[in-house]
């Protein structure tokens, strides 16, 4: 027999929405203090054994981060095509491959503000949507519940596992670890 999941109330909610707040900045900042020393000439550069590079995993971590904090708690609003283009979307989205196909990236300088303009707008979103849209019924991917909540609570963890993947193509390029 299956547990049945047992659902936070309000309160909770909001405690673990700004719990979670917390740890997606954590995140974001060190994903930041990964690529800090990355030269130009390495964001594209092909990784010796590993199938990924700087460029497609801030372009996949950007298109995670809409789609869970914001595309996941409130749909399409207007203006989104600008933050996020369908072109982007489809070219660093779930099941994207990294070098796939095309290898043409924006630039890193590009890329970084693509990616701080998504962070910005949805962690606003995130502090002032009201605790009751959090309870919501979502699909997979979710993180401990399969409520909004649980969508919001997937991506600093999403983006932590990414953060490990740039530290290995760091290693793999010869630089020095961060931690």
């Amino acid at each position: 027999m299956e547990n049945p999941v047992i659902l936070p109330g309000l309160s909770e909610l909001t405690a673990m929405r700004d719990a979670g707040l917390g740890q997606m900045e954590f995140a974001r900042a060190y994903t930041l203090q990964l690529l800090n020393d990355v030269s130009d000439d390495l964001w594209l550069a092909p990784t010796p054994g590993i199938p990924s590079n700087f460029a497609w995993q801030i372009g996949h971590i950007a298109v995670a981060q809409y789609g869970l904090m914001l595309f996941r708690q409130r749909g399409r609003a207007e203006g989104d095509l600008d933050l996020m283009p369908g072109w982007f979307r489809k070219r660093y989205g779930r099941g994207s491959t990294p070098l796939g196909e095309s290898t043409e990236h924006p630039c890193k300088t590009e890329m970084l503000a693509i990616l701080e303009n998504i962070h910005r707008s949805s962690m606003e979103f995130m502090r002032t949507a009201p605790a009751e849209l959090l309870i919501e019924p979502t699909e997979m991917p979710y993180a401990a519940y399969p409520i909004k909540l649980g969508a919001f609570l997937f991506c600093p963890l999403h983006e932590s596992i990414h953060s490990g993947q740039i530290g290995l193509i760091r290693r793999a390029h010869g630089l020095a670890p961060i931690r």
